[in-house]
Protein backbone atom coordinates (compact mmCIF):
# COMPACT_ATOMS: atom_id res chain seq x y z
CA UNK A 1 0.00 0.00 0.00
CA UNK A 2 2.71 2.60 0.75
CA UNK A 3 5.28 1.37 -1.90
CA UNK A 4 5.49 4.79 -3.49
CA UNK A 5 6.19 6.30 -0.17
CA UNK A 6 9.89 4.78 -0.35
CA UNK A 7 10.39 6.50 -3.61
CA UNK A 8 9.51 9.99 -2.47
CA UNK A 9 12.88 12.43 -1.35
CA UNK A 10 13.13 12.05 2.67
CA UNK A 11 12.20 16.52 2.44
CA UNK A 12 8.99 15.46 1.27
CA UNK A 13 8.22 12.76 3.84
CA UNK A 14 9.27 15.16 6.66
CA UNK A 15 7.32 18.36 5.23
CA UNK A 16 4.37 15.71 5.19
CA UNK A 17 4.67 14.30 9.09
CA UNK A 18 4.56 18.00 9.72
CA UNK A 19 1.47 18.65 8.20
CA UNK A 20 0.16 15.82 9.97
CA UNK A 21 0.99 17.14 13.29
CA UNK A 22 -0.51 20.64 11.89
CA UNK A 23 -3.46 19.45 10.85
CA UNK A 24 -3.92 16.84 13.92
CA UNK A 25 -3.45 19.91 16.28
CA UNK A 26 -6.35 22.38 14.29
CA UNK A 27 -8.70 19.16 14.55
CA UNK A 28 -8.04 18.48 18.51
CA UNK A 29 -8.52 22.92 18.62
CA UNK A 30 -11.69 22.71 16.92
CA UNK A 31 -12.79 19.85 18.70
CA UNK A 32 -11.95 21.67 21.95
CA UNK A 33 -13.70 24.93 21.12
CA UNK A 34 -16.77 22.84 19.85
CA UNK A 35 -19.46 24.37 22.31
CA UNK A 36 -22.60 22.01 23.48
CA UNK A 37 -24.23 21.82 20.31
CA UNK A 38 -21.50 20.56 18.78
CA UNK A 39 -20.94 23.51 16.50
CA UNK A 40 -17.93 25.87 16.69
CA UNK A 41 -18.48 29.17 17.74
CA UNK A 42 -19.31 31.82 14.39
CA UNK A 43 -20.95 34.42 16.37
CA UNK A 44 -19.23 36.51 18.90
CA UNK A 45 -22.36 35.82 21.27
CA UNK A 46 -21.54 32.08 21.29
CA UNK A 47 -17.21 32.93 21.72
CA UNK A 48 -18.19 34.92 24.49
CA UNK A 49 -19.62 32.08 26.22
CA UNK A 50 -16.56 29.84 25.58
CA UNK A 51 -13.81 29.73 27.70
CA UNK A 52 -10.78 29.11 24.98
CA UNK A 53 -12.49 30.72 22.06
CA UNK A 54 -12.48 33.92 24.63
CA UNK A 55 -9.33 33.42 25.45
CA UNK A 56 -8.37 33.15 21.52
CA UNK A 57 -10.52 36.39 21.21
CA UNK A 58 -8.81 38.81 23.85
CA UNK A 59 -5.26 37.07 22.73
CA UNK A 60 -6.18 38.42 19.02
CA UNK A 61 -7.49 41.76 21.00
CA UNK A 62 -4.52 42.47 22.61
CA UNK A 63 -1.81 41.89 19.95
CA UNK A 64 -3.49 44.93 17.89
CA UNK A 65 -3.60 46.89 21.17
CA UNK A 66 -7.46 47.51 20.93
CA UNK A 67 -8.40 45.03 24.22
CA UNK A 68 -10.38 47.86 25.43
CA UNK A 69 -13.35 46.90 24.42
CA UNK A 70 -13.39 43.36 25.29
CA UNK A 71 -12.58 44.31 28.72
CA UNK A 72 -14.92 47.02 29.53
CA UNK A 73 -17.70 44.34 27.86
CA UNK A 74 -16.66 41.66 30.21
CA UNK A 75 -16.37 44.29 33.47
CA UNK A 76 -20.06 45.70 32.66
CA UNK A 77 -20.69 41.63 32.94
CA UNK A 78 -19.35 41.37 36.59
CA UNK A 79 -20.98 44.58 37.02
CA UNK A 80 -23.88 43.69 36.13
CA UNK A 81 -24.49 40.19 38.77
CA UNK A 82 -22.73 42.16 41.26
CA UNK A 83 -24.52 42.92 44.77
CA UNK A 84 -26.25 46.28 44.74
CA UNK A 85 -23.96 47.86 47.75
CA UNK A 86 -20.95 46.53 45.73
CA UNK A 87 -21.99 48.16 42.27
CA UNK A 88 -21.33 51.85 43.13
CA UNK A 89 -17.77 51.36 43.48
CA UNK A 90 -17.74 49.17 40.60
CA UNK A 91 -19.39 51.68 38.69
CA UNK A 92 -17.00 54.33 39.60
CA UNK A 93 -14.34 51.77 38.70
CA UNK A 94 -15.51 51.22 34.76
CA UNK A 95 -16.29 55.03 34.33
CA UNK A 96 -13.01 55.99 35.59
CA UNK A 97 -11.37 52.68 33.38
CA UNK A 98 -13.03 53.20 30.45
CA UNK A 99 -15.86 55.49 29.95
CA UNK A 100 -13.65 58.72 31.15
CA UNK A 101 -12.54 61.02 28.12
CA UNK A 102 -8.80 60.68 29.87
CA UNK A 103 -9.38 56.58 30.86
CA UNK A 104 -6.55 54.64 30.31
CA UNK A 105 -8.88 52.03 28.22
CA UNK A 106 -10.99 54.51 27.20
CA UNK A 107 -13.73 53.15 25.07
CA UNK A 108 -15.22 54.48 21.78
CA UNK A 109 -18.74 55.78 22.74
CA UNK A 110 -20.52 58.45 21.24
CA UNK A 111 -20.99 61.88 23.76
CA UNK A 112 -24.56 61.55 24.31
CA UNK A 113 -24.02 57.66 25.84
CA UNK A 114 -20.71 59.32 27.82
CA UNK A 115 -23.01 62.13 29.02
CA UNK A 116 -25.74 59.78 29.98
CA UNK A 117 -23.55 57.52 31.88
CA UNK A 118 -21.89 60.81 33.67
CA UNK A 119 -25.07 61.61 34.97
CA UNK A 120 -26.22 58.09 36.69
CA UNK A 121 -22.77 57.31 38.47
CA UNK A 122 -23.76 58.56 41.54
CA UNK A 123 -26.95 56.39 41.50
CA UNK A 124 -26.14 53.20 39.28
CA UNK A 125 -28.33 50.15 39.00
CA UNK A 126 -27.90 46.91 37.77
CA UNK A 127 -28.59 48.12 33.95
CA UNK A 128 -26.48 51.21 34.12
CA UNK A 129 -24.05 50.49 31.40
CA UNK A 130 -26.74 48.29 29.32
CA UNK A 131 -26.55 50.45 26.37
CA UNK A 132 -23.16 51.60 26.73
CA UNK A 133 -22.33 47.76 26.59
CA UNK A 134 -24.54 46.85 23.40
CA UNK A 135 -23.19 49.52 21.82
CA UNK A 136 -18.91 48.41 22.30
CA UNK A 137 -20.77 44.70 21.56
CA UNK A 138 -22.07 45.92 18.54
CA UNK A 139 -18.85 47.41 17.44
CA UNK A 140 -16.85 44.21 18.47
CA UNK A 141 -19.47 42.55 16.39
CA UNK A 142 -19.25 44.63 12.87
CA UNK A 143 -15.06 45.13 13.01
CA UNK A 144 -12.64 43.05 15.16
CA UNK A 145 -15.13 39.44 15.50
CA UNK A 146 -14.71 39.46 11.85
CA UNK A 147 -10.65 40.47 11.88
CA UNK A 148 -10.38 37.73 14.72
CA UNK A 149 -11.84 35.14 12.13
CA UNK A 150 -9.48 36.02 9.39
CA UNK A 151 -6.82 36.22 11.68
CA UNK A 152 -4.21 33.60 12.51
CA UNK A 153 -5.54 33.46 16.40
CA UNK A 154 -8.65 32.78 15.09
CA UNK A 155 -7.24 29.04 12.72
CA UNK A 156 -5.73 28.34 16.05
CA UNK A 157 -8.83 28.83 18.20
CA UNK A 158 -10.38 27.10 15.64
Amino acid sequence: MCKGLSSLPSSCLERAKDLRVKLSHLTETHHKLKGQDGRVPLDLETLLKNRSALLAFRGFLRSEFSDENLEFWLACQEYRVSPSNVQKIKSSSIYNQFINPDAPQEVNLDAETREALLGVTDSPCADTFDDAQQRIYNLMAKDSFPRFLRSNHSIKAY
